[in-house]
């Protein structure tokens, strides 16, 4: 028998040991959690079987999943892709749902002090009842729902039971009796809401879903996210956390805080190990008291020599593994562990002679933001797979992207997509979920997105990839700019009842918001909306803020694009369509046409007449295409040519402007989009390009007012010695004329070349039978080139290319060599839907050149040949007479 010395001696006997157990709380075992994913099933609520009788019965469903995506696993619902099928799935989010479980849960998991239900996602208003009674009301799919069980579970079986309201169907009647609807949201095209009354606003589920001028109106309902029961005794570990107090190059403070929830006065040991990113280890341990309630044990450390977190291209993204072990009494009752990067991350700005600055900067380094702004990645987001994340975020960095937006009209994003840009070294600017339109002021919205804030900053606090987070997307440019139906609610109600929707707005994102990024991640900058001048004045400027510009896609040519510098251009795009071979997967050969229904359905700008749209900026610079495949390609073409017009010149203006994310990185369906990687994750025109302008070491060479401007486009953090080569060539490859120089390059720097004129470059030359040739060489290797022409594609007298290939294996796939007799203009190298990355695409040649791209891919050469298709601009448009 062991013996407990006390202040009075000795105490050996049995009963003295069970009154010191009394007067103490008993240390408990490790908490447990069930996680409730099995034998769920699903049905349409019965009130609303009788028009879907298919869906009458129960069956089996899938959580985390929708009502959708089991109806179509079960073959009673077709793909909402494919075809014009659309608008058959429309019927499932305007149903209500009821799911059900049958969970066998133990006496000892009923032996703990506690056992709670916990719902990581309900989407979106739900009843949950447990063994028949109520636990718990949700209407917010961006929250967790936690509620206490305990007394309502049996040893055995117990039911779960899951009601779904149609949030169309709920909100419906209360929107139709309101005197006004906020306006902004997009209307649907089936007819189950009315024109200008949009339910979506006021609920706070992904607004993307209610359709966007990019995907399609798809409802979802259904349990998205895990679903588990959590069962613990005195105290439990609820957050953790590592705060950094202090960073510089000699040491970083830490605070290590764990947050843990206690019921009774009673003692615990938290210790916390750091391992950095060279394996070295570090250790604190703390013996504390817990009280009844929440409590923040903050552990504080130093790191000497810390190795600092740095974004892509700039140094390496260093991580640290933090992992914080609560115990008691020998018993581990919570472990945690977060991988965190030690940087610094401001906006800055300042005062200077183009107004007032806007960069991100990480580690005292202004950063020039080169990116894309990112969408979800599916009409349903459960079915998603980390691969398909790390596909999509490594393209960004393929491309050499260093900063994505996730937008606020979708959902924030899964952990590992954040664990992915920690590791890669990718920035991320978050927004929270609001998409554009003007939101209702009422208090309980408020405090339900102030929940959802607090909650959502919490988890993501620990990565060092967000860099920013911004209260919403466009609501403030709808309100002052966008005119229509905000102007409508501007004049159709009070002076007073205006006042209050203004104020509601800014003490939303000027505050709530604001207060849940200060308070729980006070290194992280917060800016209200986007875009903005973050409440210092009007939004949407040049001279200060960030900046969305649709002048161009609005009908203004390509070429605007160079009478436009911002401080920091965060949205900005042109539209094409996806590869055939996408295409051709929700689509058959009758409807291969720009205006056929599927094309139209699958094109959702202006409700399916954005191929007019299209057709406009293709017919500017490139003419008619001749087949339905010569406008798909020469949309990207226009695309790529387009946002590399853009992207150049914005990074050319540096540091009067530090940031280019185009409008957008990827794609919810497949389709009509501004996407540069489509559906499928087959790069479009746009991606390859962007590899090349987004490049640490480019050039750029725009055409402007009778001359060519040539810049050295820098973002390498070492100065550079280099050589550049301006040629201008006829057609067949001759070369007519020859400018050269050196420059030293310094870090971080776009510094000019210089300004050519046509009349000097051309020397007596045809405009439409040449072709200018910028090369930057260090020593005799080419490290950058671009081709430009004096005037648009249409006006060069091209010649058939002869294009010629070749193909040799090589590691992890096939060398392909393409070879040309005369200039080519937008060389594609078409693979079909063979799975297959090619190292460069959509590039331009001079006569008589040969460029060699690798193919990664497992395909045999026979298939490969079989597939291959090479083009170039040359024959795929006439001149446009319109």
């Amino acid at each position: 028998m062991k013996t407990l010395r006390t202040a009075r001696g000795l105490i050996t006997t049995f009963g003295a040991i069970a009154a010191l157990c009394t007067a103490m709380p008993a240390l408990a075992a490790a908490p447990v959690a069930q996680v409730l994913d099995q034998n769920w099933t699903f049905r349409l609520s019965p009130e609303d079987a009788g028009a879907h009788p298919e869906a009458a019965g129960w069956l089996k469903a899938t959580v985390p999943g929708t009502a959708q995506t089991d109806l179509m696993a079960l073959k009673k619902l077709p793909d909402p892709y494919m075809g014009d099928n659309e608008g058959k799935v429309q019927w499932v989010g305007l149903s209500d749902w009821q799911y059900r479980t049958e969970v066998t849960v133990s006496t000892e998991t009923l032996a703990r002090g506690h056992v709670e239900m916990v719902f990581e996602g309900l989407d979106t208003f739900a009843e949950v009842r447990v063994n028949g009674t109520p636990i718990l009301n949700a209407d917010n799919m961006f929250r967790t729902w936690r509620a206490d069980v305990k007394a309502l579970l049996k040893p055995g079986v117990n039911v779960v039971e899951v009601d779904l309201k149609s949030p169309l169907k709920k909100m419906k009647p209360l929107v139709a009796d309101m005197p006004y609807v906020m306006p902004g949201a997009y209307d649907s095209l089936w007819g189950d809401e009315p024109l200008g009354r949009n339910s979506s606003t006021y609920v706070r589920k992904a607004g993307y879903q209610y359709g966007w001028d990019w995907g399609p109106r798809v409802v979802a309902i259904g349990i998205w996210r895990p679903v588990k029961i959590e069962a613990w005794d005195d105290a439990r570990v609820a957050d953790f956390h590592v705060e950094q107090v202090h960073l510089d190059d000699q040491v970083a403070a830490v605070n290590a805080v764990v947050d843990i929830q206690s019921s009774a006065v009673t003692p615990a040991t938290v210790r916390v190990d750091i391992t950095a990113p060279d394996g070295t280890t570090q250790t604190t341990t703390e013996d504390i008291s817990l009280f009844a309630g929440t409590n923040p044990v903050s552990l504080p450390m130093q790191i000497k020599n810390p190795q600092r977190w740095w974004p892509a291209g700039y140094g390496k993204p260093n991580l640290y593994t933090v992992k914080a072990t609560v115990t008691q009494g020998g018993d581990v009752i919570g472990e945690w562990t977060r991988k965190i990067g030690l940087r610094t991350t401001e906006i800055r700005r300042e005062k200077d002679q183009w107004g007032k600055s806007f960069e991100i900067v990480v580690n005292g380094v202004p950063i020039f933001a080169k990116g894309a702004n990112m969408i979800p990645f599916d009409m349903f987001p459960t079915r998603v797979t980390p691969a398909e994340q790390d596909r999509m975020l490594q393209s960004a960095v393929d491309a050499n992207m260093n900063i994505l937006r996730i937008w606020g009209g979708g959902t924030y994003q899964d952990d590992h997509v954040y664990d992915k840009a920690d590791e890669l070294g990718l920035m991320v600017w978050q927004d929270f979920m609001f998409g554009g339109a003007i939101i209702p002021y009422d208090r309980d919205f408020r405090e339900s997105t102030r929940v959802e804030a607090v909650e959502q900053v919490k988890r993501l606090r620990n990565h060092p990839s967000i860099v920013l987070w911004a209260g919403n997307n466009e609501v403030q440019t709808d309100w002052e700019n966008w005119g229509g139906s905000t102007d409508a609610l501007k004049t159709g109600v009070s002076p007073e009842e205006r006042d209050r929707v203004v104020i509601g707005m800014v003490r939303m994102f000027d505050q709530v918001l604001r207060g849940a990024v200060d308070q729980n991640s006070p290194g992280t900058p917060y800016w209200a909306s986007s875009p903005s001048t973050d409440y210092d004045g009007p939004a949407d400027q040049d001279n200060d803020g960030d900046r969305h510009y649709w002048k161009v896609w609005g009908g203004k040519p390509v070429e605007e694009y160079l009478n436009v510098t911002p401080r920091f251009m965060s949205e900005y795009g042109l539209q094409s369509f996806p590869d055939m071979a996408t295409i051709k997967a929700f689509a058959s050969e009758k409807d291969m046409a720009p205006e056929s229904p599927v094309m139209r359905g699958h094109q959702k700008y202006d409700k399916g007449n954005g191929n007019k749209r299209l057709l406009l900026y293709i017919h500017n610079n490139y003419g008619e295409p001749k087949t339905f495949a010569d406008f798909v390609y020469l949309s990207q073409l226009m695309q790529a040519d387009g946002i590399e017009l853009a992207a150049t010149h914005l990074r050319s203006r540096r540091p009067q402007t530090m940031g280019s994310m185009y409008w957008q990185l990827n794609d919810v369906w497949p389709g009509a989009s501004w996407a540069s990687v489509d559906y499928y994750g087959r790069w479009k025109a746009l991606q390859f390009r962007a590899k090349r302008f987004y490049a640490p070491l480019s050039v750029s060479l725009i055409h402007k007012d009778g001359a060519m401007e040539a810049h050295v486009l820098s973002d390498l953090t070492t100065e550079k010695a280099l050589t550049w080569r301006l040629r201008m060539r006829d057609l067949s490859g001759k070369v007519l004329s020859e400018k050269t120089g050196n420059l030293t390059v310094a870090p971080l720097s776009s510094p000019s070349i210089g300004t050519f004129s046509d009349t000097d470059l051309l020397a007596g030359a045809e405009a439409k039978t040449s072709q200018v040739e910028l090369a930057l060489l260090e020593g005799d290797v080419v490290v950058a080139k671009v081709f430009n022409y004096v005037g648009v594609s249409k006006d060069v007298a091209w010649t058939d290319p002869k294009l010629k290939t070749a193909i040799v294996a090589a590691k992890g796939g096939y060398d392909l060599t393409v070879s040309t007799s005369a200039a080519a203009r937008g060389v594609w190298i078409d693979v079909g839907g063979l799975k297959a990355d090619l190292s460069d695409n959509s590039f331009d040649m001079a006569g008589g050149e040969s460029v060699t791209v690798h193919i990664t891919t497992n395909v045999s050469l026979a298939q490969l040949k079989k597939a291959l298709k090479v083009r170039s601009y040359f024959g795929s448009a006439t001149p446009f007479k319109g």
